[in-house]
């Protein structure tokens, strides 16, 4: 039996492995998980595999935050240990994104000679100031199969001069929010988290350096806020409690907890309007049919543009307040799939590699 080792570190990569190790586990492909611990609190981190049912990690490294080069650099040395005391190599090294836990994954499967599987290959910002435009564009080049979102990614790829094993498979989130949205309605009603009713509130998620770390783009968006007539909601990353508490807090926005995925799914299917820096958000916000905000100059997801679902402000407040004042003007389409990304990637795994 061929073995994976899949390395997961960040929320949206715990949701994606939800549906692929299901995957995995149902065509006879055995797989192991790292957990590298790059998200640590526990709504952001064990909360998600309780409540989407993941396999249990055969080791958590317990990375937690610091700089970009710190995190990485634990983390190719924490991986290539577990992989030393494995009684032999896996057959293939397995993960998603652009995070740090994927370049660490990446690397280290490059120098041991272990065939790489990127699942949401060929995405760029074109904007190499993001430290996830380089994990993306390393992770690629390093990689025996890449499993791209939409065509729009194989055609990225294929202007790089890498065209062998790429698959245009859709896109594995829209798997998991088919599978769990549903569950998540069931378990979960929304007066359990906000007093507000449907529509009432629009749902933020601000967690990019470049908003956070620079109080000029923070203080912007906290300005943004302040004008718009309805609640903001806003579930708080660990890393930027402590900077809110030095400013000023704008009386409409609701700072909460971070919350599990369920949580999420119910937030964001209740909410008038999502503005966010997040990528993964504005993939989920336009699935749920919410115009998206993106406080960003640039997206990987380019194609969420079209017909105004998706609108670019970057971390200025007229700008903002004016995107989130206007509506889509173009016909709602399904982008990145059809919700079988996950059997689509297993069958190619099964036939070009098992």
């Amino acid at each position: 039996m061929k073995s994976i080792l899949t390395i997961v570190g960040a929320r949206p990569q715990f949701v994606k492995a939800a549906v692929v190790s299901k995957a995995l586990a149902e065509v006879g492909i055995e797989e192991e998980i790292i957990h590298t611990g790059q998200h640590y609190d526990h709504e952001m981190s064990t909360v998600f595999w309780d409540e989407l049912n993941l396999p249990a990690p055969s080791v958590n490294l317990e990375v937690g935050s610091g700089s970009h080069g710190k995190q990485t650099g634990i983390m190719l040395q924490k991986i290539e240990e577990f992989i030393f005391g494995l009684p032999q190599n896996p057959d293939a090294l397995l993960v998603y994104g652009d995070t740090n836990s994927t370049l660490a994954g990446a690397l280290v499967a490059s120098k041991l000679h272990i065939p790489i599987v990127h699942i949401e290959a060929g995405l760029r910002s074109f904007n190499k100031e993001m430290p996830e435009e380089i994990n993306r564009i390393l992770t690629d080049h390093a990689s025996e199969f890449l499993f791209c979102s939409s065509e729009q990614g194989v055609d990225q790829l294929a202007k790089e001069g890498i065209t062998h094993n790429v698959f245009n498979v859709g896109d594995v989130m829209y798997d998991a929010l088919l599978t769990f949205s549903e569950i998540a309605d069931k378990k979960i009603d929304l007066k359990q988290v906000l007093p507000f009713n449907k529509e009432e509130y629009y749902l933020a998620t601000i967690h990019r350096p470049s908003n956070t770390d620079s109080d000029t783009n923070l203080n912007s968006v906290l300005q943004a806020f302040s004008k718009l007539s309805k609640p903001v909601v806003w579930p708080v990353h660990p890393r930027n409690k402590k900077k809110l508490k030095s400013l000023a807090i704008p009386k409409n926005l609701h700072l909460i907890e971070p919350v599990s995925y369920f949580k999420m799914m119910v937030l964001l299917k209740n909410c008038s309007k999502v503005i966010t820096d997040s990528g993964g958000l504005q993939k989920e916000a336009y699935w749920m049919k919410k115009p998206c905000i993106t406080v960003r100059q640039e997206t990987e997801w380019v194609e969420t543009l079209k017909g105004g679902w998706n609108q670019l402000t970057g971390a200025n407040t007229k700008a903002i307040v004016k995107a989130v004042q206007q509506n889509p003007d173009g016909d709602w389409t399904s982008l990145y799939g059809d919700g079988k990304a996950t059997k689509k990637i297993t069958k190619v795994l099964k036939e070009k590699f098992i």
